[in-house]
């Protein structure tokens, strides 16, 4: 059979139909593998909806034995994602990813009117249905390796932490920060605050220059509202970053001060979810992220590396992610156990 690949990259806005790609392939081959993509930002916010849309594409590439048609909606509240659900089920979609824990009531509501059609939702470590998926980036360890980074390189020994909200993976990603920086630099000043919001940027603006007023000269921060974390990092003088997304390594912010970075490879999730999907699995499971199982990636901005990772800091982080890779559920098992109130 010939095969089929369709990359339908497809903007959708609230109530609008699908574009007139998405529709036309439809009723292509029988063997196509529709999957379709929700988020709440952008597939170019350098954070959290870009490292998923990045691994469906990556994903895509690394299966070129399938035919798999692809498409996603931007900038959707989850009062607004149903609509759009909804339209993707009409089309013949296989698996919706609806990529947010905001999205869990509107997944779980679908999953039981659509009992033939895969969903997925993260980040949960939740069992749902059985044609429910969820993905949990134990990410308490790329939180550890930049914590590393951070206990080592402050001069002032105050390093920043702006989340999100304390939960989910956020909440493993700051603990384990938390547990880097102690490991190696015990006596240090860890700033921890919340936004409330995974994709407000002025507010992290804002309170990473809080953080950067009070002393602190590397911080970090994660979800798409990192973003503004970083601007602000960029604009002092002598503060730099540690990330959690690739993509911040090559912004013009990223360039001059974002260390080394981790993100998530959501194409091992992909291929995963796509494996089970052709077996006959629809859902009841949910699929951990971490350096065992590829899940994990991790860099250094080439141009910065020279003057801020030594020989013995990088010995240290392979070391460390040798330690992941080799004892995944345990290594960081006490990361929930990080007490911000003793900091």
């Amino acid at each position: 059979m010939k095969k089929l690949l369709v990359l339908a990259l497809v903007l959708i806005l609230p109530f609008m139909a699908f574009a007139a790609g998405s529709s036309e392939t439809a009723d292509s081959a029988d063997d196509t593998i529709r999957i379709a993509l929700i988020i709440e930002n952008t597939i170019d916010d350098k954070g959290w909806c870009q490292s998923m849309h990045d691994g469906i594409t990556q994903a895509i590439a690394e299966m070129p034995d399938k035919n798999i048609e692809y498409s996603y909606a931007e900038k959707m509240l989850p009062v607004d994602a149903g609509s759009i659900a909804r339209q993707y089920v009409a089309q013949g979609y296989d698996l919706i990813i609806a990529h947010g824990a905001q999205y869990k009531n509107l997944v779980l509501e679908m999953a039981e009117e659509y009992p033939d059609v895969s969903f997925a939702f993260g980040t949960s470590s939740e069992i749902g249905p059985e044609n429910v998926f969820t993905y949990m980036p134990e990410s308490e360890e790329t939180g550890y390796i930049n914590g590393l980074i951070a206990g080592t390189d402050t001069k002032v020994g105050i390093v920043g932490l702006v989340g999100p909200v304390d939960s989910g993976d956020a909440a493993r990603y700051n603990r384990g920060y938390v547990l880097g920086v102690q490991a190696v630099n015990p006596d240090a000043k860890i700033l921890v605050a919340h936004t409330g919001s995974f994709s407000d940027y002025v507010k992290s603006s804002e309170v990473a220059t809080s953080q950067l007023s009070s002393g602190a000269d590397i911080l970090t921060g994660s979800s798409q509202q990192a973003i503004g974390a970083l601007r602000a990092t960029a604009e002092s003088p002598t503060a730099m970053w540690v990330g959690q997304d690739l993509a911040q390594l090559t912004t013009e912010e990223g360039k001059a001060k974002c260390i080394a970075a981790s993100a998530y490879n959501y194409a091992a999730v992909v291929k995963e979810l796509v494996e089970k999907i052709e077996a006959g699995n629809l859902g009841g499971e949910c699929i951990p992220m971490n350096f065992a199982n590829g899940g994990f990636v991790f860099d250094y901005n080439p141009d910065l590396k020279a003057d801020w990772v030594s020989p013995e800091l990088e010995a240290k982080i392979n070391e460390a992610i040798a330690s992941f890779q080799a004892d995944p559920d345990g290594t960081l098992a006490n990361w929930a156990d990080v007490d911000y109130s003793t900091l």
